[in-house]
């Protein structure tokens, strides 16, 4: 899985935000909003990572178990292709 190119993840104050670029601007309204943990995994989902790989990396990273790992990603991930932001 990979995220458009036309999509940038910026740090700004205590949050993160993806916002479009280029053309994506005219289809894609808005910004979302994203926690320290929706921009690590956005950030990995950039660069064109695996699920399995993703969990292995929120293990490496995080204190929880392997299934709320999981869980947690099918989430974020179902909700980015409600957005439309993979290629």
């Amino acid at each position: 899985m990979k995220i458009k190119d036309d999509f940038v993840l910026r740090k700004v104050a205590d949050s993160y935000v993806v916002v479009p670029v280029n053309s994506l601007t005219l289809d894609f309204n808005g910004v979302m909003n994203l926690n320290e943990t929706g921009a690590f995994l956005f950030e990995a989902l950039q660069k064109g990572i695996e699920k399995e790989e993703l969990v292995n990396k929120m293990l490496d990273e995080y204190d929880v178990t392997r299934e709320k790992a999981s869980a947690d990603i099918d989430t974020f991930i179902n909700k980015l292709k409600d957005a439309d932001v993979f290629e």
